[in-house]
């Protein structure tokens, strides 16, 4: 499997803090001269993110194939656009994503395994290269459930029974990418938010990009 390095990834159930963490890291990066640290998140805010976003509201429902495509095609262009993740890297940035392949193999896995067979976010994402570094948040269906509660919106993914399938299947998926040679960190994500803020700064600031 192609390692991009520079690039770091949180990963994690609905309610895991992906995006409360990657919100605390970018502060925490404020304070920093180097390296130059670019926050990004999936789905983009490209179009076909838009797109994806408005099925995961249920303002624009698809086909759980089509959204597995969709999900691939809004991460291509992620990676290889102009300014995209892997031009970033390259020149010495470190980018640090809200969700890469890993949700795809486990939320649109979930979904086409039910109407298809399972194969197609297999053969759509395992091809992307990965991320030097991930981080799974790994919390309890049920308290990652009540943290949801004070949303004013939920998305299709966001209930109990399904969380369960998330955690199950997010634990296999990360045994096959680390035997494919990546590098995954498990974190307790039901600790407080600036705890695990703690434990993932001890964990990026080990990137050799903060060698250079």
């Amino acid at each position: 499997m192609k390692i991009i390095s520079n690039f770091a990834v949180f990963e994690g159930g609905d309610g895991s803090g992906t995006t409360t963490q990657l919100s605390l890291l970018t502060e925490r990066f404020k304070t920093l001269k180097k390296p130059v640290f670019y926050p990004t998140f999936e789905p983009t805010d490209g179009q076909i993110g838009k797109i994806i976003r408005a099925a995961l509201k249920e303002a624009a429902p698809v086909e759980n194939e089509t959204l597995a495509m969709l999900f691939a095609a809004d991460r291509n262009e992620h990676l290889y656009k102009s300014e995209g993740i892997i031009e970033r890297a390259k020149r010495g940035e470190l980018v640090i994503s809200d969700r890469f392949a890993l949700s795809s193999l486990v939320y649109q896995g979930i979904d086409c395994a039910a109407s298809c067979g399972g194969e197609l976010p297999g053969l759509l994402n395992w091809r992307f290269p990965a991320p030097e570094m991930t981080i799974f948040l790994d919390v309890e269906p049920e308290i990652a459930i009540s943290r949801m509660k004070g949303r004013a919106e939920l998305e299709i993914y966001e209930y109990l029974d399904f969380q369960r399938m998330v955690r199950a299947r997010y634990r296999s998926v990360i045994e096959i990418y680390r035997e494919k040679g990546a590098k995954v960190e498990i974190i307790d994500a039901c600790k407080s938010a600036r705890e695990v803020a703690d434990q993932v700064w001890s964990i990026i600031c080990q990137m050799p990009i903060f060698n250079v």
